[in-house]
């Protein structure tokens, strides 16, 4: 998974750059549907992997101040 995440950043981040370098040199309207789809692809494809990737395993309990982690943080028992 982490190989996939890092192939699909790099190519996204490429296209980002390729999109740059068209709409400035080439064709203006081509550029800004490239940089357009690969910020689509970051935000659709690549974002949702990446938080289930680093989410994996974890308890979300951990995270959220309930009752039980205010007592815990205040060293109550």
């Amino acid at each position: 998974m982490k190989k996939v995440l890092w192939v699909l950043f790099c190519s996204i981040l490429s296209a980002l750059g390729y999109g740059m370098y068209h709409k400035t040199y080439i064709d203006f309207p081509t550029g800004e549907r490239i940089i357009g789809f690969s910020v689509l692809a970051g935000t659709f494809l690549y974002l949702p992997l990446f938080l289930y990737h680093r989410w994996k395993g974890k308890r979300l309990q951990d995270y959220t101040l309930t009752e039980e982690n205010l007592k815990k943080m205040r060293g109550e028992k």
